[in-house]
């Protein structure tokens, strides 16, 4: 007695397909799971074996042998619970294979026989429609996730009783049906933080606003207190709105990861990740000993990564941010695969100036020595500081500025001006690949859309040899005044937008350049 059911599984965020072979014969009873299984893979016989006895179907007293082909892909997970049930009652011809043909089957079958929900319904409901698959059978919590894909019919199931009886035609379930585009609308500027909070600090506030308007990573760099954390956390509500390629593409990751909450559909907000500085390198970039599952920066995809106390995180944490930040994607290499995945996101930093947090500071004194000092901020390494675009000091907010009663601008002023911003960008870099906003510029597009007159050109001269600066910070000045200059709505780099972009990099010269 033999059948086949068709599931899923993915890898990074794209989903690949597992044939559920079933045999069944007269030996002695015993159930075997071949083709690389992981330890949840092989426990599911026992909430298979539970399952089918207390959804009141006979178990059958053979030996079962399940074949999960490829079998030199290891499969990984609890969403084969319901496949592998379906195929045992398949092969013993309580559910008609024909039925069966043209559809994924997914789901985690707790002992009572009820299906809980699984992870990557998303990725997996898209590859299902590429390849031609008429329906995807998988848990009701899982069903507005997956109805996101068009095209596809979405079967919500309950418990493995509703699957025999649907597959059996006793039972008739309609597709789930999603309006994405409503949902996207109604949830797209779902922010309960404002701008208009923060009171005072409004060089920071503009130095966001162009950090927001180019998607240029940012360091803030003051006193404890000033307000560092309040702004960052702001950020999002400042950014573009996700489109919705970006929010189905941001809405996979967090589906592979196991991150959506039960019932929610799509992600409509951009996210915004705040990791404890005790986080591994692992956790940050992604890894796993066996299942490879994406890290905080792809969490942080389409959104803003936060760290906050920056020198607190370990020297090896902070070093693998490096090549994530110039090629916007991270490829994690195990010994038998390779999975890349998208991380996009925007850093947004924040540190104290030193130990006890009031160097610069001019209402309070610092008690660090100069060695304890340089130590603290020599963490920091100036590769990793050079890809942060923007530097900026925050001081501490004076008393009259707390205890004003007219609030800044709100987030949407704000967000109006980098719209507008972006849009030029996007019209700038219409067609080339991978090049969306200013800071994703390489040196090709620098030399085209980065042009000086005489007078700028002088600025920068003075600034590089008076600071010291890499070459990468001259990009990167270079970036941030061609964003200043769109804020302006101006075609050419004016002196005024470099001169605000060298401002930005003055940090190099107070803190890490010998300003002690």
């Amino acid at each position: 007695m033999y059948s086949k059911i068709q599931s899923a599984s993915v890898l990074g965020i794209n989903a690949f397909i597992i044939d559920i072979e079933t045999h069944l014969d007269n030996a002695l009873p015993n159930f075997i799971i071949v083709g690389l299984p992981d330890s949840a893979v092989k426990e599911s016989k026992e909430r298979v074996t539970a399952a089918i006895k207390n959804s009141g179907i006979p178990f059958p007293p053979k030996k079962i042998t399940i074949n999960l082909a490829p079998a030199d892909i290891r499969k990984e997970g609890s969403s084969f619970d319901l496949p592998i049930a379906l195929g045992i009652l398949a092969s013993l011809g309580i559910v008609p294979v024909e039925s069966t043909e043209g559809m994924l089957f997914l789901g985690e079958l707790s002992l009572e026989g009820s299906l809980r929900p699984i992870h990557g319904a998303l990725p997996i409901a898209f590859e299902a429609k590429k390849l031609g698959f008429k329906a995807v059978v998988l848990p009701e919590s899982n069903a507005n996730e997956a109805a996101l894909v068009d095209g596809i019919d979405i079967i919500p199931i309950q418990t493995l009783t509703q699957a025999v009886n649907f597959l059996n035609r006793n039972e008739k379930i309609e597709p789930r049906i999603v309006d994405k585009y409503k949902i996207f609308e109604e949830n797209q500027s779902n922010y309960t933080l404002d701008f208009s909070d923060v009171k005072g600090q409004q060089n920071v506030k503009r130095a966001l606003e162009v950090a927001a308007a180019g998607g240029h990573n940012i360091l803030m760099i003051g006193p404890p207190g000033s307000g560092k954390t309040m702004l960052a956390k702001r950020i999002p509500t400042i950014l573009p709105p996700l489109t919705l390629e970006e929010a189905l593409e941001t809405t996979k990751i967090h589906s592979v990861a196991g991150l959506l909450e039960s019932n929610e559909a799509l992600i409509t907000v951009r996210p915004f990740r705040a990791p404890h500085h005790t986080i591994s390198d692992a956790a940050l970039v992604g890894g796993g000993m066996n299942k490879i599952k994406p890290g905080e920066i792809s969490l942080a995809h389409h959104g803003v990564l936060f760290l906050d106390e920056l020198p607190e995180f370990a020297r090896n944490v902070l070093e693998v941010l490096r090549q994530p930040l110039e090629d916007k994607k991270i490829c994690i290499s195990r010994t038998k695969m390779t999975i890349e995945y998208p991380a996009n996101f925007m850093l947004v930093c924040s540190m104290n100036p030193c130990p006890c947090g009031n160097y610069g500071n001019p209402y309070q004194e610092c008690t660090c020595t100069p060695a304890q000092i340089q130590k603290y901020q020599s963490k920091i390494s100036g590769p990793l500081l050079d890809r942060i675009d923007i530097h900026i000091e925050v001081q501490a907010v004076k008393y009259q500025e707390l205890t004003a009663q007219s609030s800044g601008e709100t987030s949407a002023q704000i967000r109006q001006r980098v719209v507008k911003a972006r849009q030029i960008q996007a019209e700038r870099f219409r067609g080339k690949k991978n090049v969306y906003k200013n800071a994703d510029m390489g040196s090709k597009e620098i030399r085209k859309y980065c042009i000086l007159d005489t007078r700028s050109q002088e600025i920068l001269k003075i600034a590089m040899n008076k600071m010291g600066l890499s070459a990468r910070a001259y990009d990167k000045i270079l970036k941030v005044a061609r964003t200043i200059a769109d804020l302006d709505n101006s075609e050419t780099i004016q002196p005024q937008h470099i001169s605000e972009a060298i401002q930005y990099r003055s940090l190099d010269r107070s803190y890490w350049r010998g300003g002690l």
